[in-house]
């Protein structure tokens, strides 16, 4: 039985279109969440729906293309939006907390491990957090672009056990059904399987962000932490109640075949962002792909981008196709001064040499 579970809800389920929140279906699933509860289950809910909200609440019809508009729409609409779900669930007792977040909290490490520690907290007080993107101060720098893409960093970032993303389809299709009368529903993929990504089409919501593409890119890096996801209609009945139950055609299930990764490299492939390149000979990707090792600075040809000491970097090969990424022990200045040489020739150059590796093995991630 699954004890950590975050539920994505999307825009074309939280709202009705131009005429706001869907009241009726949010204490629907509060309903659905209270029983979860009472099984010791602990929920997170990632809920999109603050600008769609906030297009009601101003009897806008179309939804904004500027920035600031769309944040102070977003700004407007959380209050709502938050609300709405603290409303539904004071009727089982049950206590909620809004989290806004960007991706710019979640790619700075000690930021990551501060939300991850409110969540744990949150969790442990049998709290319900309802998180959301910080649309109101995001921008495309720091945003991370849908919710999908929230969730599946939500999964990693709590260790959930299932990531349930409700949608208003039925699931992954091995043809679009709204065109193709004999297509039929993906009950079970690996997230591994080479097909995975012939069954995403484009979202169909005017609200939504996102589409079935961005949901498979989610299940991805979920799977990183081993964290199943499911794909589910959220407008039918009892749906969480049947995920819970086991029961068949629920939606879609997306697995992972291995085992998932240590949390550190969760963050270096999923949460972190890439501040520089590093281009390496066809030696250093041969060892790092083929053996596991870790990077020095004799294997590097070239290097793109200003970095910190700790900042993540890609590597990649000569075509600059990323290979791996992972944390430097270098800044980019002092990382000039050592590329291209031995260890041996290093110590010779500079009296004291921090390092002799440029991206340790543990702190590595192949791509």
């Amino acid at each position: 039985m699954k004890k950590n579970w975050v539920i994505k809800i999307g825009s074309s389920l939280v709202t009705k279109g131009n005429t706001g929140l869907d009241n009726k279906n949010i204490k629907n699933w509060t309903k659905q969440i209270n029983e979860l509860v009472k099984n010791n289950i602990k929920v997170i809910i990632v809920s999109s729906g603050a600008i769609a909200e906030g297009m009601n609440r101003l009897g806008l019809k179309k939804r904004p293309t500027s920035s600031s508009e769309l944040q102070a729409l977003a700004s407007i609409g959380q209050m709502g939006l938050i609300q709405a779900y603290e409303t539904a669930f004071k009727k089982y007792n049950i206590l909620t907390a809004q989290m806004l977040l960007t991706h710019e909290d979640l790619s700075n490490r000690e930021r990551y491990l501060n939300a991850k520690n409110t969540l744990n907290n949150l969790m442990s007080l049998n709290v319900i957090p309802i998180i959301n993107e910080n649309d109101s101060v995001s921008t495309d720098e720091i945003k991370f672009g849908d919710n999908d893409t929230l969730a599946s960093l939500v999964a990693n970032l709590s260790s959930a056990n299932l990531l349930v993303m409700l949608t208003d389809q039925d699931g992954l299709f091995n043809k679009d059904p709204k065109k193709e009368r004999n297509a039929e529903l993906i009950q079970s993929i690996s997230v591994s399987d080479k097909n995975l990504g012939k069954y995403a089409g484009p979202s169909s919501s005017a609200m939504g962000r996102g589409g079935m593409i961005t949901k498979i890119t989610a299940a991805k890096k979920a799977a990183k932490s081993n964290t199943q996801t499911i794909i589910a209609n959220g407008r039918k009945k009892d749906i969480l109640i049947n995920i819970l139950n086991d029961e068949k055609d629920v939606g879609t299930k997306i697995y992972n075949k291995s085992s998932g990764i240590k949390s550190k490299k969760q963050w270096i492939a999923n949460s972190s962002k890439v501040k520089g390149k590093l281009i390496v000979d066809l030696g250093a990707k041969k060892v790092i792909k083929n053996l596991g090792k870790s990077l020095l600075p004799i294997g590097i040809k070239s290097f793109d981008g200003i970095f910190q000491k700790g900042d993540v970097v890609a590597i990649c090969d000569s075509k600059k196709v990323e290979i791996a990424r992972g944390l430097s022990n270098y800044d980019s200045e002092c990382l000039k001064k050592i590329i291209g040489k031995s260890t041996k020739e290093i110590k010779k150059e500079i009296e004291i040499f921090d390092n002799e590796v440029v991206v340790h093995r543990d702190n590595m991630i192949l791509s």
